[in-house]
């Protein structure tokens, strides 16, 4: 069983879906209101644990009712909260989403996610000691995921960073990365070079290239190679991301080759489903999804 730390978001998805996305000042009906439990961080964390990983959460959710309904969802999950912290005075983060014919749109509002500093990272140093894969994203303070980064390297844990929001990063924190996960906009923006080519781009680098239907493209020893997407029916698109990201930690030490097949697969299946962590497939899923398509 991989033992893997998700340094990260916690948020509230609050989804509206509708039959067209709405234009600049304009107002339209919406379909349907739901919520559901988000978070980048929190996301690839229910999709590691339930693809067989043991999961501790690193984040920060607020003192209020959404709080304690995601922290109350991730110990249903079966993961590890002790490092968990609730800030008194800040409201937990939320994602207002917008869901139209399975595309999406998303506005983050971070909340208490901004609360998690470099001394939550050290206080969760036994969780790290004993981790097989760090796992972050970019919806927490920078200067926490370099702490985070700085931690792995002195336990010798690998370090993955998936690179979302995108944004250009620092030499020092590239140079602590084990591995980048970012889209192809994400790995253009994160190594600051916008207008490159991206097979150039990720030839140089160690990564992990998701590609939406394409399914995805690493680098293995200087040498691209091409993992082919999973034909599904689309559902809804919000989380699949996160779930190949939480796949791909899970399943790490099966080499690399192997687990991005397998967290393509699983990001393809979390398609087929509503809701970010609603979609995420289970082991037993993954593995019949797989043996269908042999």
């Amino acid at each position: 069983m991989t033992k893997i730390v998700v340094v990260g978001s916690i948020n509230m998805d609050l989804v509206v879906h509708t039959l067209q996305f709405p234009r600049m000042g304009e107002t339209l009906f919406g379909e349907q209101f739901t919520t559901h439990p988000g978070g980048k961080g929190a996301n690839q964390a229910v999709a590691a644990q339930r693809l067989g990983a043991s999961v501790a959460m690193v984040g920060c959710v607020g003192h209020d009712e959404f709080g304690q309904t995601l922290k109350a969802g991730l110990e249903a999950e079966g993961i590890d909260t002790r490092w968990l912290k609730t800030s008194p005075d800040t409201a937990t983060g939320v994602a207002l989403i917008t869901l139209c014919q399975g595309d999406n749109a998303i506005v983050v509002v971070p909340g208490a996610n901004m609360q998690l500093g470099p001394a939550d990272i050290s206080a969760a140093e036994a969780a790290f000691i004993d981790a097989d894969v760090i796992l972050a994203q970019l919806e927490i303070p920078l200067d926490t995921v370099m702490a985070a980064a700085r931690l792995a390297q002195k336990h010798g844990k690998p370090f993955f960073l998936n690179p979302a929001p995108a944004q250009a990063l620092p030499g020092e924190l590239l140079a602590l990365c084990t591995l980048l996960t970012p889209n192809e906009f994400e790995l253009l923006e994160a190594l600051g070079e916008p207008k490159a080519d991206w097979k150039s781009v990720l030839a140089r680098h160690a990564a992990v290239m998701t590609k939406g239907s394409d399914g995805a493209w690493f680098n293995q020893d200087g040498q691209l190679h091409h993992q082919a997407g999973f034909k599904v029916d689309l559902i809804d698109s919000t989380g699949a991301g996160d779930t190949f990201n939480g796949a791909l930690a899970a399943f790490w030490q099966l080499g690399i080759s192997e687990a991005t097949k397998r967290a393509s697969a699983a990001g393809a299946l979390s398609v087929t489903r509503a809701g970010a962590q609603g979609g995420m497939p289970t082991l037993a899923e993954l593995e019949h999804f797989l043996k269908k398509q042999s």
